[in-house]
């Protein structure tokens, strides 16, 4: 039986990890708030970049500083670990897919889309893991993640319609369907990490994922786009700082260490804050025309991903939650 002094000393103990685990969810959201901002203000910098140097070269640029920001942290701090056999095939899957090809292909895309348009477009990934989910993984879907899907795919043809688009350029529809088709590579790629165990943490994976994918970069660029020349002004070395070191790197540890304290519904329907950044940055700092389609067709696209991320009935069969992985 407990005394008076030791069920007090206990009670205090109780109070200080409650105060404890509060101060860390507190951090956390902090954390993932500044993310958020420095992600959906990535798009416009990217952007602004594109002004100054090819999309390959600027893709692989990104990922080499990227890279090395993160191998030089863990390195410092005793973190840095060599993969292991079992984590090869999800180095090659997010640094080759996700990285490499989301990328690359996002800043082609670019070239001949708004930031604003292609920072919603290009977070549609949750509408694509459903489908798949299903059709490959035999995972059932609720009433409401179905309706999701269909809510998001609705404000994606509002966003493609006649009126929003110029279907006549080329350049503008290949753009825009080239988004797409990043956000599919990312949602492959989200359901890899979902269902492969790998030896490594994310965290740990992380440097080895960016240097597969600055790797072939570099040979892409110089392959298709020439030897690197560009005019190293003050701006461009602060886009690259910004999209290398501040948005690749620094966002993947802050989201990695936020995702420990913060559930994962919690993170899923946060992160839909990017696009909206993205979209409200573009508009203010590039001056960007935020028309009825782009906001109508944005609003239905979020509005289906937090129907699709928000917490419902389980899956009938003993696979992960969809919603889970949407978080990944």
């Amino acid at each position: 039986m407990k005394t008076p002094a030791a069920a007090s000393l206990s009670s205090q103990s109780i109070s200080f990890d409650q105060a404890s685990n509060v101060a860390k969810q507190t951090w956390g959201l902090v954390l993932l708030a500044l993310a958020i901002i420095l992600l959906g203000g990535n798009w416009p910098v990217m952007k602004t970049g594109l002004d100054y140097v090819t999309p390959l070269w600027f893709s692989a640029l990104r990922f080499t500083s990227g890279c090395g920001c993160l191998f030089a942290l863990q390195l410092v701090t005793g973190k840095l670990r060599l993969p292991t056999r079992r984590d090869l095939p999800l180095i090659a899957s997010v640094g080759l897919v996700q990285m490499m090809l989301f990328t690359s292909l996002g800043s082609i895309a670019m070239q001949s889309v708004d930031a604003g348009r292609s920072a919603v477009l290009g977070y549609t990934t949750p509408l694509w893991v459903m489908p798949i989910a299903v059709f490959v993984f035999g995972e059932r879907l609720s009433r409401r993640q179905m309706l999701g899907t269909l809510v998001g795919l609705a404000g994606v043809l509002l966003m493609l319609n006649p009126m929003a688009v110029n279907w006549a350029d080329s350049k503008v529809v290949t753009g825009n369907l080239l988004l797409l088709f990043c956000s599919l590579c990312w949602a492959l790629t989200i359901l890899h990490v979902r269902y492969y165990r790998a030896d490594s943490s994310a965290y740990q994976l992380a440097p080895w994922q960016m240097l597969t994918a600055a790797l072939p970069l570099l040979g892409l660029a110089y392959g298709f786009e020439g030897a690197f020349n560009v005019d190293l002004s003050a701006e461009f070395l602060g886009v690259m700082a910004y999209v290398g070191p501040l948005a690749t790197a620094f966002c993947f540890v802050v989201i990695n260490a936020a995702s420990r304290w913060i559930s994962s519904s919690t993170m899923s329907n946060a992160m839909l804050g990017v696009p909206l950044s993205g979209l409200l940055l573009s508009v203010l700092f590039l001056g960007e025309e935020l028309s009825a389609s782009l906001a109508l067709g944005g609003t239905v696209i979020l509005l289906g991903i937090v129907v699709v991320t928000f917490k419902g009935r389980k899956p009938k069969q003993n696979t992960p939650s969809i919603k889970r992985a949407v978080a990944e």
